[in-house]
């Protein structure tokens, strides 16, 4: 049994409850979160303490929703500013980024995630170069297998090879691995393809993850197959029209849950309703979409439907960082019309209780029963104010958290 000592716990409890000069006692789960004295130094004559210091913060590790690491590999190759122009980089480029990955170099941005304070991942998988490393991590994962097909004569060529993939990641399975399914988006995948992958994901009972109208330039492809993806299409796939509208798309979903659409920055009104019937969550990548010239989630629409979202890195293609503390800064920045202090309180749950609760994980919040996955660092002054707490760790987490535990066990 362990005994973390805080100066200030950040539960992410339902509550929101912050708990001041207390303790998480906790083995592989956290037993309970205390600020009871007497009770905490009865604890401790039979437990290792760890006492994280002054101005310390403790808190629920922080979960990477929607990331790709088969692309950890760019740095300056890619285009930047329009979808398409990125888009048609990505293709142009793509062999010699992939030729150029390896598993040290995977490794080592796990690595770095981690000590940022990132415990669990959701990893998009396309190719399964990533698997090994996956599998090999300190940090829990979710690898979605990712299908993409846009030629309904190759349907069946092309989904046997996707089995054999999400085959090859079901043998990393264990109690830190996830292997689940996802769909590319309704732009590059045939609607009976869809349709299996869905079926495949229901039986399996995982999360699904979908990319979902992340550009303008796709919304007008689904809608009139016109627009900027047409000479794309024309060219690269030999396609001239959309398989289905974004609704027709939405429409093939069921209303169980765990489902993550990403990006969402073209979705309108009736499309957020249908997520929201459907149950599902959006995963929010804002540098992601700035750099691609998408545009900004209007994240008040979200809370007016009682739809969660997930701050999200997305990959090194269309980030400059997979730190997550430096892509919720970035959110607050972006979302210039809301409520900071309010803001940066929901961020924070973004990335642990609502991205749990989302994946179908018991994790995201520090309450008897739930996993430990707890990160601890320290602030250089005081925050007497609980409102502000959400806001001030945001801003002030450094690179490195001094400890971090995954399920009860020291991942430093």
């Amino acid at each position: 049994m362990n005994v973390l000592l805080a100066d200030t716990i950040l539960t992410m409890n339902p509550a929101r409850e912050v708990v001041r000069g207390g303790a998480i006692v906790f083995d592989e789960n956290v037993i309970e979160v205390t600020d009871d004295l007497e009770a905490i130094e009865k604890r401790k004559k039979t437990a290792r303490v760890i006492d994280c210091g002054r101005g310390s913060i403790a808190m629920p590790g922080l979960i990477n929703a929607h990331t790709h690491l088969e692309f950890s590999g760019v740095s300056t190759e890619l285009n930047y500013g329009s979808f398409i122009a990125w888009l048609s980089s990505v293709i142009e480029k793509r062999e010699t980024l992939v030729k150029g990955l390896s598993k040290e170099l995977i490794d080592g941005v796990l690595d770095e995630m981690l000590r940022g304070g990132t415990t669990t991942i959701g990893a998009v998988s396309s190719y399964g170069f990533d698997l090994e490393s996956l599998a090999d991590a300190k940090q829990k994962t979710i690898c979605f297998n990712e299908l993409i097909g846009s030629n309904p004569a190759a349907s069946e060529q092309i989904f046997s090879a996707f089995l054999n993939r999400v085959a090859k990641s079901d043998e990393y399975r264990s109690d830190r691995f996830v292997s689940a399914i996802a769909i590319h988006s309704p732009y590059s995948v045939s609607p009976a393809l869809v349709k299996k992958a869905i079926a495949l994901s229901q039986s399996r009972k995982t999360p699904l993850s979908v990319h979902f109208l992340e550009s303008k330039s796709e919304r007008k492809w689904l809608e009139s197959s016109s627009g900027e993806f047409k000479p794309f299409f024309e060219k690269v796939f030999k396609l001239d029209s959309s398989f289905c509208n974004a609704q027709e798309f939405l429409s093939f979903f069921g209303g169980d849950g765990k489902i993550l659409f990403t990006h969402c920055v073209a979705a309108n009104d009736e499309e957020l309703d249908m997520i929201g019937k459907i149950g599902g969550a959006i995963v929010h990548c804002p540098v992601s979409n700035r750099l691609l010239g998408c545009g900004l989630l209007s994240l008040e629409k979200l809370k007016n439907r009682e739809i969660s979202y997930l701050v999200a890195t997305d990959g090194l293609s269309s980030n400059y960082s997979l730190d997550l503390f430096g892509e919720l800064r970035s959110a607050l920045f972006m979302h210039e019309g809301l409520d900071l202090p309010l803001l940066a309180r929901d961020l924070l749950r973004s990335v642990t209780d609502s991205a749990a609760k989302a994946m179908g994980l018991n994790t995201g919040r520090l309450a008897s029963g739930y996993a430990a996955d707890i990160i601890c660092f320290r602030l250089s002054g005081e925050v007497s104010d609980d409102s502000l707490l959400p806001l001030q760790a945001i801003l002030r987490a450094p690179s490195a958290m001094d400890y971090i535990f995954i399920n009860g066990e020291s991942a430093l």
